[in-house]
C-alpha cells in the first residue's frame, strides 16, 4: 500500500541551507525528506548551529537540541520548542538508541522542520500565529495522510489549547505522526495495512515517542 505522510500533495518542498549558495538545497518529502551533502560538517553553514552545543561525542540531547534550535531561530515569529517536544524529535530519529542525535540527523530534523513550517503557514491564513481544528486537519492531509474522522478528532483533542493548535503542538503531532507511520510501515512488510505486534515490541516503539 501507498503509506500516508511520504509524499502526498504536500510533499515536493526544497529548502535553502541558510548561509549557503544557490546551489545547495534540501529536498524531499514531509515524511522522509532527502538532502544533497557535498560538504564536510566543518564546511557545512548548518554546523555552527549544531557544533555550539553539541557534548564530545559530537551529539545532542533534548535540551542541547532545544538550545540548538532556539539559537538558529527556525521557529521564526513562533515560541521556541518545548523540551518534550524535542525528546520526542530525538526519538523519531534515534534509529541507534543512544537518546542523542548527530549532525547528520540534525540536518534531517531541520529538513522536516522546514517542510513542516511551511505548511503551517500555508493553512494560517488568518496570520495568527495559530491554528483551528479544520486548519489541523488541512495540515495533516496535506502531509499526505489519510485518516478517519475519528482519528482526526483524537489527534485534535491532543493537541488543541481552547480551541487553537499552537506551532509548538503542531510539530509535536507531524512528529508522533511520522514516527509512528515509519514504526509501523517497516513492519507491514506486505504493504497491506495492518500488522501483528509482539506487546513487548508495541510498548517498544510508542514508549519512545
Amino acid at each position: 500500500m501507498a503509506y500516508p505522510g511520504y509524499g502526498g500533495e504536500f510533499g515536493n518542498f526544497n529548502i535553502q541551507i541558510p548561509g549557503a549558495g544557490p546551489d545547495v538545497i534540501l529536498g524531499g518529502f514531509s515524511g522522509y525528506p532527502a538532502y544533497s551533502d557535498p560538504y564536510s560538517s566543518a564546511d557545512d553553514p548548518m554546523y555552527a548551529y549544531f557544533s555550539a552545543v553539541a557534548g564530545q561525542d559530537g551529539e545532542v540531547d533534548a535540551e542541547e537540541l532545544q538550545r540548538c534550535l532556539t539559537q538558529s531561530g527556525i521557529s521564526g515569529t513562533y515560541s521556541p520548542f518545548s523540551l518534550e517536544t524535542c525528546r520526542i524529535m530525538i526519538a523519531m530519529l534515534d534509529r541507534d538508541y543512544t537518546g542523542k542525535m548527530g549532525f547528520n540527523e540534525f540536518k534531517e530534523l531541520w529538513a522536516a522542520l522546514n517542510a513542516w513550517k511551511q505548511n503551517f503557514m500555508t493553512v494560517d491564513q488568518d496570520r495568527s500565529g495559530t491554528i483551528e481544528h479544520h486548519e489541523l486537519r488541512e495540515a495533516i492531509a496535506l502531509m499526505g495522510y489519510r485518516l478517519s474522522p475519528q482519528t482526526l478528532t483524537t489527534i485534535v483533542q491532543r493537541y488543541s489549547k481552547n480551541g487553537r493548535i499552537f506551532f509548538d503542538d503542531y510539530v509535536a503531532c507531524c512528529v508522533k505522526l511520522r514516527a509512528l507511520t515509519d514504526f509501523f510501515r517497516k513492519r507491514d512488510h506486505l504493504r497491506q495495512g495492518f500488522v501483528n505486534f509482539v506487546y513487548d515490541d508495541f510498548l517498544q516503539g510508542t514508549m519512545a515517542i
